[in-house]
């Protein structure tokens, strides 16, 4: 089993990439609009590909490595990194998941996914936001061909021939960045996607999910827990320093007043649903809400855009798979542009970029399905389907091939893997 590793500490202001003196002009051949996780993996993939790269990103480098979240990472988003020469930086700040527990609330039978399903070093592990972002902002420093604009309005945007020209508005003045592909990773209200007019299909959840970090008795165990409740999954992911997140999925009034509870109460609630396994907690962080949808666009591309990450679809957290299918979608569009950039093919054209689309957009249609159907059928109370969900657990447990399609997909390695991810798990091999 792998040993929990000390917690990460965050890195001080000196240590973010400072914003260089930007042209009044700029012309590069990918235009990046977000500079979360999933925008600056795409930039790190395309680091070494000889193209020149602009990342546009509306905080500050460490506004935006400051959010407070931690995420269920898979193996696939872990072969990436590894790929993409980050590991080292991530790998020893991250928590590997030794076993993931999945019930349906308090009936009894517990599926249990281990590292020997897949051969693997773990199941998935726990990644913190500021330790991706910090070793992603440190990786895009180092590459001269990368220009990194913070604190940017993305102003008025026009096409020029073969080129889309946009005005950026810095600290430091207005900029024109000139390129033929622009690159919506603006998340999911992308003012990118909206000037498109590219439409979605999907629905809002009647339910939010609240989140807190805790600090229990006892030992996590590396254990992380998937439990369907009535009204809403309930996640608790293991975090290093022996801390934990839980991701609380209940009605948007429940949510709502589960947010608002004095501490003290809000710790009894919760107990209720965490059991106790690790003994008493401690809420090392004030909670927090988000709403829940599923979105999925119409299209991922049009003639010099593509859309990645939330700003092309969105999911119920429930299997945490949100943020694995950005980096994916990350890792499929660099390796289809440097394919393209090899052969001289414009960047920007439906033809390339439909390869992306082809790729992507089927393949996330499938986790999002997984997603909707697991939320539903967990949450119904009919009898036939809870009988036919406590059968889906026993057919889990003791069916070892449909576990390991169930982790496959889970865990990304079903489908098209990018060449990246396969090159990780090489080096590491």
């Amino acid at each position: 089993m792998t040993a929990t590793t000390p917690q990460f500490s965050s890195p001080s202001p000196a240590d973010y990439p400072q914003p260089a003196p930007q042209p009044s002009e700029l012309t590069v051949d990918v235009a990046i609009v977000g500079g979360g996780t999933v925008g600056l993996t795409l930039a790190v993939a395309l680091g070494d590909s000889g193209m020149q790269i602009a990342v546009i990103e509306a905080q500050t480098a460490a506004a935006a490595a400051s959010r407070q979240r931690a995420y269920a990472f898979s193996l696939t988003s872990a072969d990436i990194f590894k790929g993409l020469g980050l590991w080292s930086q991530i790998g020893p700040h991250i928590c590997h998941f030794d076993q993931v527990q999945l019930s349906d609330g308090d009936y009894g039978k517990v599926v249990r996914f281990l590292p020997s399903d897949l051969g693997t070093d773990a199941v998935y592990y726990g990644a913190e936001h500021g330790v991706l972002m910090a070793a992603l902002q440190g990786a895009i420093a180092a590459f001269p061909n990368i220009h990194y604009l913070c604190s940017a309005t993305l102003g008025e945007i026009h096409d020029q021939q073969a080129f889309t020209v946009a005005t950026v508005s810095t600290p430091e003045g207005k900029v024109m960045v000139r390129s033929p592909l622009f690159v919506a990773a603006d998340g999911k209200g992308s003012s990118l996607r909206q000037r498109s007019g590219i439409g979605s299909f999907g629905w809002r959840y009647r339910q939010s999910c609240v989140t807190a970090v805790l600090a229990p008795e006892h030992s996590h165990q590396n254990i992380a827990y998937e439990r369907f409740w009535p009204s809403g999954p309930f996640a608790i992911l293991p975090l290093p320093g022996q801390r934990c997140q839980v991701v609380w999925t209940a009605p948007h009034a429940e949510a709502e007043a589960i947010l608002h509870l004095p501490e003290a109460e809000f710790m009894t609630e919760l107990e209720k649903r965490y059991g106790s396994q690790m003994g008493k907690l401690r809420r090392l962080t004030a909670p927090a809400m988000f709403p829940v949808q599923l979105m999925q666009c119409d299209r991922y591309v049009l003639p010099r855009l593509a859309l990645v990450g939330d700003a092309a679809h969105s999911c119920h957290p429930v299997g945490g798979q949100g943020l694995n299918m950005g980096i994916r979608d990350a890792a499929a569009l660099a390796e289809v542009l440097t394919t393209a950039h090899q052969q001289r093919q414009d960047l920007g054209s439906l033809t390339v970029l439909r390869r992306y689309e082809r790729w992507r957009r089927l393949e996330n249609w499938v986790i999002l399905s997984f997603t909707d159907g697991l939320t539903r059928i967990f949450s119904n109370q009919l009898l036939p389907v809870v009988v036919l969900r406590r059968g889906g657990l026993w057919a889990l447990s003791h069916v070892l091939p449909l576990k390991r399609l169930a982790l496959r997909l889970m865990t990304g390695r079903l489908g098209r893997v990018p060449y990246i991810a396969h090159l990780g798990r090489q080096k590491l091999n």
